[in-house]
């Protein structure tokens, strides 16, 4: 198996084995009037992420290399958002930011929505693996663990928004659950201040897999005769 030049040490990867997960970018994430732009989180690193993201799949898909997509959301009536007797609905900020604003209600991460749909520049194609989630993990309520698994997938390059939420919450749950985890650390973006980036990167390299550059991802896709 090839071998990547990943932080803290090389690792080998199997790409036949190995998905590329893109997790949340969605309006709400990732672009102007979306969810974290209401919010006041700044959102000026989303265009980078977008782009190098879409290099990264451009890649992936002329590999044959499996493209999973997370995508965060909502039934319109909020049943699956957990109810009073859940913390979801208290911690989650789309359910927190409806709660305080009426005419936000229905409007943020809500399916059929555009804040909820995935950014035009990474639409899924036929083929691609989309999963559909109410809770930060992807794993989490889902299908997602059953969908890799029948696929023989066993290693698994993270991108997307936010790193210190929904992208740190689906590699570790997919560390308990014997994967091979790999952040593409210029494919994501935290949803905060540096530090939160910097803290998952830290997180990742010490305690639940491995981190790399999109080049070098690049570097062993390109290698592969595509």
């Amino acid at each position: 198996m090839p071998k990547l030049d990943a932080k803290p040490e090389p690792i080998e990867v199997d790409f036949q084995a190995a998905a590329l997960v893109i997790v949340d970018m969605q309006n709400a994430f990732a672009s102007k009037g979306g969810m974290l732009d209401l919010a006041g989180v700044d959102i000026s690193g989303a265009a980078r992420v977008v782009a190098a993201i879409r290099a990264v799949l451009d890649a992936a898909r002329r590999s044959g290399m499996c493209v999973a997509y997370l995508q965060m959301g909502y039934k319109p009536d909020l049943s699956n958002a957990g109810g009073s007797g859940s913390p979801n609905p208290r911690k989650e900020l789309a359910m927190c930011m409806m709660g305080r604003r009426e005419e936000w209600k229905g409007k943020l991460l809500t399916e059929g929505s555009w804040d909820f749909a995935l950014v035009d520049e990474l639409a899924p194609h036929a083929g691609d693996l989309v999963v559909v989630k109410t809770r930060y993990s992807g794993f989490a309520g889902t299908s997602l663990d059953a969908q890799l698994r029948a696929r023989g997938i066993r290693h698994l390059f993270f991108t997307g928004i936010a790193t210190n939420v929904c992208v740190e919450s689906t590699l570790r749950d997919a560390y308990f659950l014997e994967y091979w985890p790999v952040l593409v650390g210029d494919c994501t973006m935290q949803a905060g201040p540096p530090s939160l980036q910097e803290a998952t990167m830290y997180n990742v390299e010490s305690f639940f897999g491995w981190s790399v550059t999109s080049g070098t991802l690049l570097a062993h896709l390109g290698a592969r005769g595509l």
